[in-house]
């Protein structure tokens, strides 16, 4: 197939047309993981896939307890589903722990203090407890592990990358933490060549087509585990322009959807490949991340093809949102952008104010 076939077909696995799900459960089950470190992008990345639903009810969605935040792979925030955190921190998670020794030496901690510090989190929070991000440093300091600078990110991180703690909905504007054995008491237990499936299964089954060097890196897992999961998940090789992809059978039979979509910059639609130039040109994706810096802008795509980028400042009476196009745009254009920006609008419950940048 020809790459703008399997961009489009990519829309159907990404839940962007086609294939629908009606619950941030079974959003969060057909991805295995979405990108989450930060919260109001994810909870976008929810509402655009839940058409109709609206930011409170998403958020009331997350308190279900069936979805967790933690850094199951690539040190840094996904939204999970609860029950397969253990093993998905057993198995991807634990990578990131290999390289802390030498982020502890830099922070002048020593392993036994990390250690002490995710005793005193879980001590602190057993039997329902749920703290904000400063009520469980100040635990840690009252505990006797004294905490300043960045020793307090770091603390929380090896705490819930151990299994100890996980991220809660936040209160107001701050994280909360919780024990993870109390927030997801049901926990499936994949063995370790199960596990690899079922996370190559639902890597390419929200992504495909795309190559085994883009799960790898989504993963962080080894080339050789990255192919026994491919080998183990029952994936149609495919062919785009020359280079062998993989993909779920039930969404190559779905088929390709096109169209327009305001995604946030922390979606899985950038953030789940390693290589973006199907998506992208270098020129647009020092645009998309400027500097390099990690920070991804929210994206204007069409069939599958960033077309702009988009910023939005909500107010009291509107959402005001300023769109940069990437490419020539025609008045068409401008009017299916400013379609595809009205559905945030009624996320975050408010009218939608487009302003045009040349």
């Amino acid at each position: 197939m020809d790459v703008n076939t399997a961009l489009s077909l990519r829309m159907t696995g990404l839940l962007l047309g086609g294939v629908t799900k009606g619950s941030t459960l079974e959003i969060t089950e057909w991805f295995g993981a979405m990108q989450a470190q930060d919260l109001n992008s994810v909870l976008w990345s929810l509402g655009s896939r839940l058409p109709g639903r609206t930011l409170p009810e998403v958020v009331a969605d997350t308190e279900r307890r069936d979805v967790v935040r933690t850094w199951p792979m690539r040190g840094t925030v996904h939204l999970i589903p609860s029950a397969d955190a253990h093993w998905m921190l057993e198995l991807t998670g634990v990578r990131a722990l290999a390289g802390a020794a030498k982020r502890r030496e830099f922070l002048g901690l020593s392993e036994a203090d990390a250690d002490r510090a995710a005793e005193i989190l879980g001590a602190t929070l057993t039997g329902g407890g749920r703290l904000t991000r400063s009520a469980c440093v100040a635990a840690l300091n009252e505990g006797g592990v004294q905490v300043s600078g960045q020793l307090g990110y770091h603390l929380l991180w090896y705490a819930s990358q151990r299994g100890v703690t996980a991220i809660a909905p936040n209160e107001g504007s701050e994280q909360t933490f919780v024990l993870l054995d109390e927030w997801a008491p049901s926990r499936n237990t994949p063995s370790r060549e199960e596990a690899l499936g079922i996370l190559a299964h639902r890597y390419f089954r929200g992504h495909g087509p795309t190559t085994a060097k883009d799960f790898a890196g989504w993963t962080m897992l080894p080339m050789k585990d990255a192919r026994a999961g491919i080998a183990a998940a029952g994936l149609a090789k495919v062919d785009v322009d020359g280079t062998e992809m993989w993909a779920d059978p039930a969404v190559l039979d779905a088929g390709p959807v096109r169209g327009w979509h305001a995604l946030p910059g922390f979606d899985e639609y950038m953030l789940g490949y390693k290589d973006r130039s199907m998506m992208a040109t270098p020129e647009m994706l020092k645009s998309i991340v400027p500097g390099g810096n990690g920070i991804f802008k929210s994206t204007l795509v069409q069939d599958g093809k960033v077309r702009a980028i988009w910023k939005r400042t909500l107010g009291r009476k509107a959402v005001s949102i300023v769109v940069s196009p990437l490419t020539d745009f025609t008045a068409g254009d401008w009017v299916a952008a400013e379609e595809a920006l009205q559905p945030y609008g009624a996320f975050v419950g408010l009218p939608v104010t487009v302003k045009r940048l040349a």
